[in-house]
Formats: structure tokens, C-alpha cells, sequence
């Protein structure tokens, strides 16, 4: 049953009441700051890209805006509170601004909501902004628009919002926000298995940790190159892997293509580990004699968050029947974006395709068009050559395999295969680092992000309508979390 006290009110009217008593956004006009004002110390600067889907404030990220040009500037400083919302460029992401340990400034593409919180509650506000009923105003909004993507402050007065009474906001941002903690938790999680594959990799195929355990318990030398590694090695109190140290040589051998290798391992070009290799499509957006079979179209865009579980715009488009047949991903392929890239991001992110991921894209699903389809020979070296490529790309090394051409970064695919050398290990090493990332892997790309992510967006609208009692939904959301 909706609450009697209930009420419907646009932001312009609650601006008039008093109970949003600041709404500003970062339009600094002739006074917005140049690019040679930012460097290392001074404000933070905050812009919609720096707030996450999950309502996260990237502050680490942020460009400092030096003191003498941010003490000229009057307005746009946030409070502990506040809520921000993004209305330019990238609508619709919301955050509550946190505890603060010194002045931030937000930028043109955010606003700011400050509020009377014994009328309103900053973490209702935020909740509410982030429903389905807000979201599909602002998308309204824009259609309008002579210029999409974009809700401009004095547009934003339109929107409505619904204000129950003071204990229902509370009930409901409480709600909300323990979903919105379990998705932060989980994003948090995520990082760390990354990090957790990142290094496992890394001790194995990079340091070679095991074999260097094993050649100092045989008693065999160890190349200059690692004698500071072994040292190390020697210090670290062991627990017992004989499992896994049994699989590792205990000597090395010399590679004119890498120097010393663990021994009766090899060196293969990157293209070695591969069954196949082809470009993306890009289909057409309806359907046609030719086009006659629905896709959806991973862009290099979309990478990041299908890594890590969240829901991604990728479209769905439709594609010639026989193109998908030599494009349609398998688990274990990997989607790597060969054209694009910034000034600060290279060309070459990639995604290790899982069961989970085609699951939540529909099950048919095939790189776009300025990316690429890498199917390796199985799906043990598909796991080692999608990490491989992951820690190149954070090491900054593909940049190396990057041309510039008509302004658009290009990857040097033939030359990447050709020259990118890597060290291969035993089958029965690759077998047993499957087995140890596999479920690392499927972890991070579950489906639980989506599933909390559209239990918050239902949750609202029938505690909303009265269709959901608060005790009913704190229930489903305990259930869940």
C-alpha cells in the first residue's frame, strides 16, 4: 500500500521548498580550467568518467587542478553528502559523495544536489536516481534534445522525483544499499582474483619461482639473471606443494630467442598457440534477406565490464549467417580490440570468452569489428595465452605492436603473432594452471553482478507503487546478499 504522506514533486519545485538547497553543476563558463592548470598537486578535479556504474568515485584517478586557479573558481566544490549526477556525455551514473579529507571540484559533465536531509535523505536521493523510472526520464530527456547525450542542469528541473515519508526513505535506501554494498564488495573481489591470476602467472612463467625451488633443493645452478630471485626464494618460508613442484624442472637452459628457459620447455610466437585468427563484423541494425541471424557485437568498449561481471551496453545486431558461423565465440576464445585506443590507453584489451559470459549475452555472440576472434588450439593454452596477454597489456608492452593511422590507433596483428615470443611450459604445467585459474576465471565473470544489479532496479519501483511491503524486500535482498 503507498504511503497517504507520499508525494510526487519535480526537482524545480524542491528546489523552491527548500529542500534541495543547492544544484549546481560544473559549467565554469570563460573560467573553466586549461589543460597546462592540472598536474600532480592541488584540487581534485571529478568528471563523469571517474564515477563507476556502481556509484564508486574513482578520487585516485582524478586530475589535480593547482590552488591559484581553483581559489578563482566559486562554485562547484562538493560536500560529504552530496549527490552527484552525470549529465553530459555519460548520463545517469550516480554516486554519494563520501567523507572528505579536502576540497574536491567537480566538472561540466556532473551536477551536484545538496539537501535539506531531515526532508530529504542524500542516500534515498542517490537510490532513486539510480531506479529504472529516473533513468528512463533522463533517456526521455535526451531523445528531446537537439543535442543528444546530454541533460543540462536547467533540464534537469523537469525530472520528478517520488518522496515518501522520512522512515520509508530511510527503509528503502537501507535496502537498496545493501545491494549496492554486496555489488561494491563483489567489484572489489574481482579485482583481487585478477590480481590473484596476475601474480600466479607471474611466479610461474615469468619469475619461474617453482623452478628456481627446485634447482636450489637439487643443488644446481642458477643463472646470473635470477641469482637475486633465488636469494629471495631462500628466505620465503615454503609450504608443502610437492604436487606442483613435481611438475617443474629443477635446471634451466639457454634460448638464443629469451636466454635462460626452465629446461624442456619451449619459445613460441604468440600465433603458435593459436588454432585460428579473424576479424570482427559489425552486421546491420535490422534484419534483411541477408542479414538474418541476431548477434550481439562485443566492442572493445565493452570489455572491461564483461571481465568483471557487470552488465555492458554491447548491442545486438543482425548478422549474415555465414560470417557468424567463422565468428561466433566459443569458450576460451579470446576478443581482442585492435583499433581505437587514447593518447593514455594503447590498443590490445582483451577478454578470455567463458561459459558465463555467452550465457548472459544470449548464448550468440561475436567480436565487433574493430576487434579480433583469437581461437586457440585448446582451451588449456587459450587460458595461459588469455592471461599472457592481459599482463602485456598492463605492462604497457602493447604499445609496441601500435601504429597511428589517420589519427585511429591500429594493433599490428600480423606482427603481434609473428613476434610476441612466450614462453611455453609442459602439458602437464598448462593442465595444472588451468585447473588452478579455471575457477578464478569463472568466478570473476559470473552472473551474480547482473542478477543483484536487476534486483536493485525491480526493488524500487514496487516499494515505490506498494506493490512490495519493506519487510518482503529486506527479505529478497537477505536472500540475496
Amino acid at each position: 500500500m503507498v504511503s497517504e504522506d507520499q508525494y510526487t514533486s519535480t526537482i524545480g519545485e524542491l528546489i523552491e521548498s527548500g529542500v534541495i538547497v543547492a544544484h549546481k553543476d560544473g559549467n565554469h563558463g570563460s573560467n573553466y580550467p586549461r589543460s597546462n592548470e592540472f598536474g600532480d598537486e592541488g584540487v581534485p578535479f571529478l568528471t563523469a568518467k571517474l564515477v563507476s556504474d556502481s556509484g564508486r568515485i574513482d578520487f585516485d584517478n582524478a586530475p589535480r587542478l593547482n590552488l591559484e586557479k581553483a581559489n578563482k573558481i566559486k562554485f562547484g566544490y562538493v560536500e560529504e553528502g552530496d549527490v552527484l549526477l552525470s549529465h553530459n556525455a555519460t548520463v545517469g551514473r550516480v554516486a554519494l559523495v563520501p567523507e572528505l579529507r579536502e576540497k574536491v571540484l567537480i566538472g561540466t559533465s556532473l551536477t551536484h544536489y545538496r539537501l535539506d536531509s531531515l526532508r530529504l535523505l542524500p542516500k534515498y536521493l542517490a537510490a532513486y536516481f539510480r531506479g529504472r523510472d529516473f533513468q528512463n526520464q533522463l533517456s526521455s530527456m535526451m531523445g528531446g534534445m537537439s543535442t543528444r547525450n546530454q541533460v543540462p542542469i536547467t533540464a534537469q528541473r523537469l525530472l520528478t522525483v517520488v518522496i515518501p515519508p522520512l522512515e520509508e526513505q530511510k527503509a528503502i535506501a537501507h535496502i537498496l544499499g545493501s545491494l549496492d554494498d554486496k555489488i561494491e564488495l563483489n567489484r572489489q573481489m574481482n579485482e583481487t582474483l585478477e590480481t590473484m591470476a596476475q601474480a600466479l602467472f607471474k611466479s610461474w612463467f615469468v619469475d619461474f619461482d617453482p623452478v628456481i625451488d627446485n634447482a636450489i633443493t637439487a643443488g644446481n645452478a642458477i643463472p646470473d639473471e635470477f641469482a637475486e630471485r633465488a636469494e629471495q626464494r631462500k628466505a620465503i618460508e615454503k609450504k608443502d606443494h610437492s604436487d606442483i613442484q613435481d611438475l617443474f624442472p629443477d635446471e634451466f637452459e639457454f634460448t638464443e630467442e629469451m636466454g635462460w628457459i626452465p629446461k624442456g620447455w619451449e619459445v613460441k610466437c604468440f600465433g603458435d598457440l593459436l588454432d585460428s585468427t579473424i576479424g570482427g563484423d559489425w552486421g546491420k541494425p535490422d534484419q534483411d534477406e541477408k542479414h538474418t541471424r541476431e548477434s550481439v557485437i562485443i566492442r572493445g568498449t565493452d570489455i572491461p565490464k564483461l571481465k568483471i561481471g557487470e552488465r555492458s551496453e554491447a548491442p545486438k545486431r543482425w548478422v549474415e549467417e555465414k560470417k557468424l558461423k567463422t565468428r561466433i565465440l566459443r569458450p576460451f576464445d579470446i576478443v581482442i580490440e585492435i583499433s581505437g585506443g587514447s593518447p593514455t590507453q594503447s590498443t590490445g584489451r582483451s577478454i578470455i570468452i567463458t561459459e558465463q559470459i555467452l550465457e548472459r549475452l544470449g548464448g550468440v555472440a561475436e567480436p565487433a569489428s574493430f576487434c579480433r576472434k583469437f581461437s586457440p588450439s585448446n582451451k588449456f593454452l587459450g587460458l595461459y595465452a588469455g592471461i599472457h596477454l592481459q599482463k602485456i597489456y598492463d605492462d604497457g608492452k602493447m604499445w609496441e605492436y601500435q601504429n597511428q593511422s589517420t589519427g585511429i590507433a591500429n594493433f599490428q596483428t600480423t606482427s603481434f603473432l609473428e613476434r610476441e615470443q612466450l614462453v611455453v611450459p609442459s602439458e602437464s604445467v598448462v593442465l595444472k594452471f588451468y585447473d588452478t585459474l579455471e575457477p578464478i576465471i569463472s568466478k570473476m565473470s559470473s552472473n551474480q553482478q547482473i542478477e543483484l544489479a536487476r534486483l536493485r532496479d525491480t526493488l524500487l519501483p514496487k516499494l515505490m507503487s506498494g506493490e512490495l511491503r519493506i519487510s518482503d524486500a529486506v527479505a529478497l535482498v537477505d536472500e540475496a546478499v
